[in-house]
């Protein structure tokens, strides 16, 4: 079977996982390679994520490392043999990689949270605000670039809806409600938007007032998405160079806890509904 070229965020943590499986359990790649009855190479490639790894393997891996863990093992279990393809891979060569893995991980995701300061959540947006948004970048996108973008954020949406949609709470600071990607009208149709998904049974919308005593927090888009337990969380926060993943049980609880204290900041999900309706009418 050949090595893969590129792989994706989600079997990238699947290989991340079994790796901090062996460690734990004090075995060199060598050492368990040799109780699977497989070459060195194999393991590296394993846990390089650019080659699967069968469910009867997976079992035989966790067995060797002592990982009595029966729900973290299930869970890799469906991570290392779900052949499933998305509706994101449509757009693989046409988006960048980062896009695909997002995507990805909403999908599988069993919640979803956000932190944003400065734009609506990807996930709330109307496709004029996305297209205003993506407009504003440097360098210029070339339109057809834009389009895929925006349509792109839009199919995203499908996490949300469905028979099974995923849990998702939003805490927006009021200076991303104010602030005008595009024009009046257009800020008006998206916040009127925003109220409509507010009152979706799954989603959860908070608002950080500008004038909260004692918040003094600036930070930067922050996402997290569970996982089929808790180990297998995941965080996401843009950065310079693009979105960073982070999936270390350190770090995963730093954005826990960003996340509580924000919503402990917040209103309330009726006070924050009142709040972007009376913003709404201003415009």
């Amino acid at each position: 079977m050949p090595l893969r070229r590129e792989p994706t965020a989600r079997q990238m943590r699947l290989a991340v996982e079994l790796r901090r499986l062996r460690e734990a359990a004090g075995l060199a790649a060598g050492e368990a390679a040799t109780l699977l009855g497989v070459g060195h190479t194999q393991i590296s490639h394993i846990e390089a994520g650019l080659t699967g790894v069968s469910e009867a393997r997976l079992r035989r891996l966790a067995a060797n490392y002592a990982c009595r863990d029966q729900e973290l093992i299930d869970a890799l279990t469906v991570m290392a043999t779900d052949r499933s393809r998305g509706w994101w891979e449509e757009y693989r060569g046409v988006l960048p990689t980062p896009f695909l893995d997002i995507a990805e991980l909403e999908h599988h995701a069993t919640f979803r949270q956000d932190v944003e300061f400065l734009f609506i959540p990807g996930l709330l947006q109307t496709d004029d605000y996305a297209r205003a948004a993506f407009a504003s970048r440097v360098p210029e996108l070339p339109q057809v670039d834009l389009e895929s973008r925006v349509q792109h954020r839009m199919r995203r949406k499908s996490a949300l809806e469905g028979g099974t949609p995923t849990s998702y709470e939003a805490v927006i600071h009021e200076a991303a409600l104010r602030i005008r990607v595009g024009d009046r009208a257009l800020s008006r149709a998206q916040l009127t938007r925003v109220l409509e998904f507010s009152e979706a049974g799954n989603i959860t919308v908070r608002v950080i007032p500008f004038d909260l005593d004692g918040f003094g927090a600036t930070w930067s888009t922050v996402m997290l998405a569970g996982g089929a337990v808790p180990r297998l969380d995941t965080a996401v926060r843009d950065a310079p160079h693009g979105s960073v993943f982070v999936d270390s049980e350190a770090q995963l609880d730093v954005f826990r806890t960003l996340f509580r204290r924000m919503k402990s900041a917040s209103l309330d999900p009726e006070r924050s509904r009142d709040f972007i309706h009376r913003l709404t009418k201003e415009l």
